[in-house]
């Protein structure tokens, strides 16, 4: 079982993709935790970053398709946002 921490603005950091079958579990900041499988933590990470995607203008692949004189701020996100009772 994996256990991952609340931070204070309601993130876990999350970088990658767990495997669907695993238990984790979250401890929120009001002291309470949950246990999630991993497939509802992938479905939160791919929901977070296709909101960052959307806001920073990036197709469904991730790449900036803007003339090249901008610059892409990046294409991956850390900090995906929980609440308890989201698996449900």
């Amino acid at each position: 079982m994996i256990t991952l921490q609340q931070d204070a603005d309601g993130f876990i950091r999350m970088n990658r993709h767990y495997p669907a079958s695993v238990r984790i579990k979250i401890v929120f900041t009001d002291g309470s935790s949950a246990d999630f499988p991993g497939r509802v933590l992938n479905d939160a990470y791919d929901a977070a970053l296709a909101d960052f995607r959307a806001k920073n203008d990036l197709d469904a692949k991730g790449y900036d398709r803007a003339p090249a004189g901008r610059t892409n701020p990046g294409n991956r996100i850390d900090f995906v946002p929980v609440h308890p009772g989201m698996g449900e």
